[in-house]
């Protein structure tokens, strides 16, 4: 038993890896900064960071920030997000389409609840053209970066093209994040708080309904 014990210690399984860094550690961090928004101990460190961005932006960063700005809208973000898994779900890969259906849509749903508990203000710091509305925390643009990101990585995970993938995910999900602190339409906190809610949200989705038949598979080499 004793060996058993030091085994399970030593070498977690991968549901215990999954409900830490998945699901736990944003959790976490998304509360922990709402918490912090609310007593506003990041007001200062925010705006600081959004002015202090907005005197270095070059003009390529924020004709990139405007372009991502419509591309991650719900104009663009949500029929996509519709007729993918239509797209999986014709072509008989219906279990990709339903996680890919439920884990995006979960992960927007969080982050509208998550918008109408805190109801922050977006920053109004410097006159702009860019049109917004709603709530400010978290970024809807962040968690749909993130989840997409983190989706099609899950997706894609046994095939060779896993590595390409995650790097392209990765690279959209920040450079979607940085655009709306560039533009100044979202604080710093609200950005890092979409991309928490979004992996979060893909990640209660998977362990619940494992997109590929079978959580954690090893991938093919």
């Amino acid at each position: 038993m004793a060996n058993v014990s030091s085994s399970a210690l030593s070498h977690p399984s991968p549901t215990t890896w999954w409900w830490t860094v998945g699901i736990a550690a944003p959790a976490s961090g998304v509360a922990g900064l709402g918490v912090a928004m609310r007593d506003g101990a990041m007001s200062r460190q925010d705006t600081d960071g959004l002015l202090w961005l907005h005197a270095h932006t070059a003009p390529l960063l924020e004709s990139l920030s405007r372009a991502l700005n419509v591309l991650g809208g719900p104009w663009v973000t949500y029929p996509v997000l519709i007729l993918l898994p239509a797209l999986l779900w014709l072509t008989g890969r219906r279990r990709p389409a339903l996680f890919m259906a439920a884990a995006f849509w979960t992960g927007t749903a969080l982050q509208w609840g998550l918008k109408l508990l805190y109801s922050r203000p977006r920053p109004h710091l410097w006159p702009t053209d860019i049109h917004v509305s709603g709530w400010s925390f978290p970024s809807g643009h962040a968690t749909a970066a993130s989840a997409l990101a983190l989706i099609l990585t899950l997706l894609t995970w046994r095939t060779p093209c896993r590595w390409a993938a995650l790097t392209a995910g990765l690279l959209y999900a920040v450079l979607m994040a940085g655009s709306r602190v560039v533009l100044g339409v979202h604080y710093p906190t609200d950005v890092l708080a979409g991309m928490l809610v979004g992996v979060l949200s893909v990640s209660v989705v998977t362990l619940l309904y494992p997109p590929l038949g079978r959580s954690y598979a090893r991938p093919d080499r």
